[in-house]
């Protein structure tokens, strides 16, 4: 393809074969090492945590079909965490529905990235994160890559761990609140958990700052849930 022909927006194409690891490289290549890619599931639903991970990739052994955790099968998805636990360093934390409630949800999510490259065993040198933003707080540079979890193989790791250990928190609310059906929608707004919420109100791990459950979108969910369960 000549110059002329190049498109505007080339990082539109970027994924078309997958992440790679040529932005670790590119970081490498400036000095920075270990690099860990940082990415979080789980900003969208009206219950439960935003978990996010952090993963720190051996440059020599990086699993094969990695790639937007999003674009992966439940199955693949789970044979590939267990692949990223047995060869990477990892780090995962979350931030509650009362964290996103009391801040925001970026919020939340950035300082659950922020705490999970914290608690990586091997600090990282430069950090990679999914997204427009770069956590604020962190110990060390960093960089945010747009649509990352398809460009960059660290970051594709990292958003495997964070939604398979998102989707398993949320399997294990199910068994306490299993009205809401979490096990099967992960606390997003389909029309079975809508009709739940508005049957039997919400539950503590509901995000209250979330439309439709926000008090100034008309109360259209029964106070008693909350004070049944203890409040949020």
């Amino acid at each position: 393809m000549s110059r002329s022909a190049l498109p505007d927006s080339p990082f539109l194409f970027d994924d078309a074969c997958g992440p790679d690891f040529s932005i670790e490289l590119s970081v490498r290549r400036e000095g920075f090492w270990p690099i860990a890619g940082t990415d979080e599931a789980g900003r969208g639903p009206l219950a439960g945590p935003v978990v996010a991970a952090a993963v720190i990739l051996d440059p020599n052994n990086i699993p094969e079909g990695l790639n937007d955790s999003k674009q992966l099968s439940v199955i693949r998805r789970e044979e590939l965490y267990d692949i990223i636990l047995a060869n990477a360093i990892v780090s995962v934390a979350s931030s509650s529905a009362g964290r996103i409630d009391r801040t925001d949800i970026r919020k939340a999510s950035l300082d659950a990235m922020r705490r999970a490259v914290a608690g990586l065993a091997v600090k990282p040198a430069y950090v990679l994160s999914d997204g427009r933003d770069v956590p604020p707080g962190m110990a060390c540079g960093g960089k945010a890559v747009v649509k990352g979890d398809a460009r960059s193989v660290s970051i594709a790791a990292a958003s495997i761990i964070a939604k398979v250990t998102r989707d398993r928190m949320m399997t294990r609310a199910h068994l306490v609140f299993p009205v809401y059906g979490f096990a099967g929608h992960a606390g997003y707004a389909t029309a079975r958990h809508r009709q739940a919420i508005a049957e039997g109100g919400p539950c503590p791990l509901h995000r209250m700052s979330f439309r439709p459950l926000r008090k100034d979108d008309g109360e259209p969910f029964k106070d008693d849930a909350l004070t049944e369960f203890g409040g949020l």
